[in-house]
């Protein structure tokens, strides 16, 4: 029944400006209970409207889900736009200035992000308006600006919150404001602030009378007779209202109230007399507390603590029976103190000096809580911990100078250690030290027959690698390249596991001078099969000079090769070249001779004929 019984008359006016879309948007939703009136600016570079329809979309459905006017639910209802435009899929990130007012008819409540704006008037005078969340605002609140360059400062767009941010979303939410009849809210766009300061505005709506509509064609012919050089989307939103809904049930609810009050006022005298009667109790139970304290201050101060836990139980037994919270405390700091020092001396008790340390620099702690009582006795015990474990941390110091090989220094920690447990009567100490000193002479020992073996055995290595060298060097000298490098390599690895820098790298030179000159050898083969395959070639077209001289070619290569093999080869077809040439030669002797024959019987045939 609240819609029905007031009356809200809004209206608004929103254009592109100079712009070829509008990227502002405004909607509402009104309920029988709550109305809802949000208003945004699309933030995005390019025009479409995306951003502000969006945000408002989202802003109306989750007040839709759950209408109120409660600070948390229009957040709930921001966070949700915000959320929206953040996760929406667009060419670009989608970004809106957004201001929600929430009404139930009777009061408002509005929330912004950004710097679109609220403004409400009651009797032509500002109630309540709205700040931008931009650095301009911030710098015209610190002074540093005036309040009117706002409109045109280039920091009034830069803003730290809006809708869409994502995370570091931190919008603004009003108090509850109470409505009367005649108050204008007014929402609106930076195009809109931007062109027209608000004593403009200002005037507009001192003279309104009960009709939106004309207060909106005013602001806009005074917008545009501006003629501004660039006028962006401009959005105005009014609401005026007429009538605020009144309870029918208010004078009900003050009976129902004063009704409540008499009978609690009978029910507190009533609970007076109850708490004579139980204060009386207190007073005797104060001093029963009083008297266990005592008895348990006195069992700390002669080290009793076993039998002062018991009689701290008991008084705080007491202390509680007396709802005393003060008292609680206090005797709850004592028991907590008695139980750690308890606990520290079951550990000191069982020889575990770091746990009973721990446990009584826990008490030390309880024990500046509890008026430092039972501090000189804890102080003791952490000396004669702080010798104990002195004694330990030099034997664990010289165990870690024993295994960095540093005997000489570890040797010296032990000694200390057993110098330290002697002069405490320390037993253990001075045992575990002897036993350490024990241990080191014995690793000494064993690490002198392990170098004198480490020893031998490098002088071993280092005199097969130098064998293995001595055999390379054989082999090169020979020209067998390749068993050389096989033994430069197993000398180049014996050197470096025997940190040989020097040896490794004149190994490794060697292996590479044998790799160089294996390769030019194969070279050297390759063009020796080649002159062979000329010489076969020339041989076959019966050029016998020049197959020869190609023979001679690769000879020469194996000879310098030391190939005896392949020299025997290139012999042996240099011979049967050679016998090729001289049956050629016999055969061409013979024709010539045949030739020589023929011509004289051919004169005289001829002589007779004629």
């Amino acid at each position: 029944m609240r819609k029905q019984n007031s009356s809200f008359q809004a209206a608004f006016l929103s254009e592109a400006g100079g712009e070829l879309e509008n990227n502002d948007y405004f909607a509402c939703v009104e309920l029988d209970q709550y109305a809802c009136y949000v208003i945004a600016d699309g933030l995005n570079e390019e025009p479409d409207g995306e951003s502000a329809r969006l945000a408002i979309e989202t802003v109306l459905l989750a007040f839709q889900e759950h209408p109120s006017i409660r600070r948390k639910a229009l957040l709930t209802y921001l966070k949700s736009g915000n959320n929206a435009l953040a996760k929406a899929k667009s060419r670009s990130r989608l970004k809106a200035s957004v201001t929600v007012v929430v009404t139930d008819y009777t009061h408002i409540r509005y929330a912004c992000a950004g710097n679109t704006r609220f403004r409400m008037y009651r009797e032509g005078l500002v109630k309540e308006q709205s700040l931008d969340m931009s650095l301009g605002r911030e710098l015209a609140g610190e002074g540093k600006i005036p309040g009117d360059a706002l409109a045109r400062h280039e920091e009034r767009n830069n803003l730290h919150t809006w809708m869409g941010q994502g995370k570091g979303f931190r919008p603004f939410v009003s108090k509850k404001i109470r409505l009367a009849d005649g108050d204008i809210l007014n929402l609106y766009t930076r195009g809109i602030w931007e062109n027209l300061d608000e004593g403009e505005l200002g005037d507009v709506f001192s003279e309104a009378k009960e009709e939106p509509r004309e207060c909106l064609d005013n602001i806009e012919d005074m917008l545009l007779s501006r003629q501004p050089e660039r006028l962006e989307n401009y959005t105005f939103v009014s609401i005026f209202v007429n009538k605020v809904f009144t309870d029918p049930n208010k004078k009900r609810r003050l009976r129902k109230i004063l009704t409540v009050s008499v009978v609690i006022l009978t029910f507190l005298i009533v609970a007076a007399s109850a708490v004579w009667i139980l204060y009386q109790q207190r007073v005797k139970r104060t001093e029963e507390l009083d008297q266990k304290l005592s008895g348990t201050l006195e069992y700390i101060r002669d080290n009793n603590y076993i039998r002062a836990g018991k009689e701290c139980e008991a008084a705080l037994e007491t202390a509680e029976k007396l709802k005393d919270k003060e008292a609680v405390e206090r005797v709850t700091a004592y028991l907590r103190l008695i139980e750690a020092v308890n606990q520290a001396d079951e550990e000191y008790g069982k020889q575990e000096y770091g746990r009973a340390r721990e446990d009584y620099m826990a008490a030390l702690e309880r024990s500046r809580q509890a008026d430092h009582v039972g501090a000189e006795y804890i102080n003791k015990r952490l000396e004669t911990i702080a010798d104990y474990l002195a004694v330990f941390d030099h034997i664990r110091l010289g165990d870690s100078l024993a295994e960095k090989l540093d005997y000489a220094r570890a040797e010296e920690k032990y000694l200390e250690a057993r110098r330290l447990a002697t002069r405490i009567y320390f037993e253990e100490g001075r045992r575990e030290a002897l036993e350490a000193l024990e241990r080191l002479y014995e690793a000494q020992a064993r690490e002198e027959a392990e170098r004198d073996a480490i020893l031998q055995e490098a002088a071993a290595e280092e005199a097969a690698a130098a064998e293995l060298v001595s055999r390379g060097d054989k082999a090169f000298a020979e020209g067998d390249y390749e068993g050389a490098g096989l033994y430069y390599t197993m000398a180049e690895e014996k050197y470096r596991k025997l940190a040989d820098e020097t040896n490794t790298e004149l190994s490794g030179a060697k292996r590479r001078s044998c790799e160089k000159k294996a390769k030019e050898k194969e070279e050297k083969k390759e063009l020796a099969e080649e002159h062979l395959a000329e010489g076969k070639a020339r041989e076959e077209a019966g050029d016998f000079a020049e197959a020869k001289k190609q023979y001679l070619l690769a000879k020469e290569i194996y000879t310098g090769l030391q190939e005896e093999e392949k020299i025997r080869r290139t012999e042996s077809l240099m011979e049967r070249l050679e016998i090729d040439q001289q049956e050629q030669q016999r055969e061409e002797e013979k024709q010539a001779a045949e030739a020589a024959a023929a011509s004289p019987a051919q004169t005289v045939s001829g002589n007779t004929a004629e």
